[in-house]
């Protein structure tokens, strides 16, 4: 359901790429970015993109490093953990043993042991993974996102895709997040948790969102074993009862208004302007309602996906991008009552959380393979930190944010590889850091966005979308 809410810089005759943008971003050159990027589009400022999507799987509150991607067998008892290490298809790489779907694909991903950051916090590491923007949020608070926050690289991609001809009339969103916003499932959905939206860029480039009808939550209150009846994505917002011909004619209507405020001289462009156009372009839209309709799925495609919220939501993931969605972010949050954020035992995460991850991105990747859409699509999974190497009683682990892996695969990344090297109890790096200023510039970089791009800001100044990172281009082929 839709939730519509508040390489080295290319040259042309000797100017910037980043150049060409600031000016025009800041009005300096007397056009819009939109003239400036489809003139970018002509001259081939913009290099070739390895990924036409992005499926960003967010597994929110911090799996362990020790038990999914980069296991310790040699470490002592309270380190390695409770679960054994399983050989995969990567040299020299061990798999927890309960991501034994996952060890049987590795060929098709590469892994990263060595993602670091310093900000040790749920909020504050959701909004710097998601945005690769490390920005001041407090420890323990911030639980909610603001008009400061910086925007996420769904956002940006949705920015930059609206500036191109025609770019505000495209029928499916270009960021999508499913299948709700991040906090809807913990503490009865009072948070909304920073890192997903596009903060100081604008609500009209916030994601699009799904969720889940009431009837699911009253019925099954963690969505286990959704059957056809069960689980399904919705627009949200709009009223099943609004048919489609009343929401052209009150297009329609829209549409003669705003032609008679141009008469009377009022101001045009604005940011409202901007997301009432686009969010009318999604809600008539046959084609996302079509996209957003897993009932379309057969049913023995929906079991090998699981039937999950995790599960079916990496499935609507592949539905969006084979429809032309550029990126989309699948959340992990909570679901099935159970956390990442593992701090008592490892009990949810043996039963429950493992299982359906390694289900659900085992089999996305086989599927997007399959269909010829994992050469074009780039994968990330990855937890906004990692957990202590020295676990608790019963073997939960505390919060850990200097070391933690991401699996990545499609648009060319190398499978069957590792990189990054790790010390002997996972708790530090020793070769080759990765920081989520890397992992975004890793992201635009694969999908043509030059990293050291500007954006205007609301007073027109150039800011940056990034900050040093730099892509990591060994990864791919």
């Amino acid at each position: 359901m839709l939730d519509i809410q508040s390489e080295s810089p290319g040259r042309s005759s000797g100017i910037s790429r980043r150049q060409i943008l600031s000016a025009g971003g800041a009005g300096l050159l007397g056009v819009s970015l939109s003239k400036v990027l489809a003139a970018e589009q002509q001259v081939a400022l913009f290099g070739p993109a390895k990924a036409k999507s992005v499926i960003f799987l967010f597994l929110f509150g911090g799996p362990s490093q020790l038990e999914t991607f980069d296991l310790k067998p040699e470490a002592p008892p309270d380190i390695r953990g409770p679960f054994y290490p399983i050989a995969s298809r990567t040299p020299g790489l061990l798999i927890g043993e309960h991501l034994p779907q996952l060890a049987n694909v590795s060929d098709k991903f590469s892994v990263i042991r060595t993602m670091t950051h310093t900000f040790n916090d749920h909020s504050g590491a959701g909004h710097y993974i998601q945005t690769g923007k490390r920005w001041h949020i407090p420890v323990g608070a911030g639980f909610s996102a603001t008009p400061q926050d910086w925007p996420s690289i769904g956002s940006v991609t949705e920015y930059l895709t609206q500036q191109l001809p025609g770019g505000l009339e495209r029928d499916l969103p270009n960021y999508a997040v499913v299948p709700n916003w991040l906090g809807c499932l913990q503490d009865k959905g009072q948070y909304q948790r920073p890192g997903e939206y596009a903060g100081w860029l604008g609500q009209a480039y916030n994601p699009l969102t799904t969720a889940i009808p009431k009837k699911n939550i009253s019925d099954n209150p963690y969505w286990r074993d959704c059957s056809d009846d069960e689980l399904n994505f919705e627009l949200k917002g709009l009223a099943p009862e609004v048919s489609l011909n009343t929401l052209q004619r009150r297009t329609s209507l829209l549409g003669q208004f705003e032609q008679q405020r141009r008469l009377l001289g009022e101001s045009e462009g604005s940011a409202y302007d901007q997301f009432r156009q686009r969010a009318m372009a999604l809600m008539t839209s046959g084609k996302t309602r079509d996209a957003l309709d897993i009932r379309k799925e057969s049913s023995v495609v929906r079991d090998q996906y699981g039937r999950h919220l995790f599960g079916q939501s990496c499935l609507m993931a592949r539905r969006l991008v084979e429809a032309g969605v550029r990126f989309v972010t699948v959340h992990y949050d909570c679901v099935d009552g159970y956390s990442w954020d593992s701090h008592r035992n490892s009990d949810d995460v043996k039963k429950n959380l493992l299982p359906t991850f390694d289900q659900g991105c085992a089999t996305l990747l086989a599927d997007l393979d399959n269909r010829g859409l994992l050469d074009e699509t780039l994968v990330v999974a990855i937890g906004e930190m990692g957990r202590t190497p020295k676990a608790n009683a019963n073997w939960g682990r505390n919060h850990w944010s200097n070391l933690f892996p991401a699996l990545i695969a499609g648009a060319g990344v190398q499978g069957g590889t590792t990189y990054g090297k790790s010390d002997r109890t996972a708790s530090k790096v020793l070769e080759h850091p990765v920081t989520p200023e890397d992992l975004a510039a890793t992201i635009y970089w694969a999908m043509g966005i030059d990293p050291q791009l500007t954006l205007p800001d609301a007073l027109g100044r150039p800011v940056p979308i990034n900050d040093g990172g730099e892509p990591l281009k060994a990864l791919f082929s």
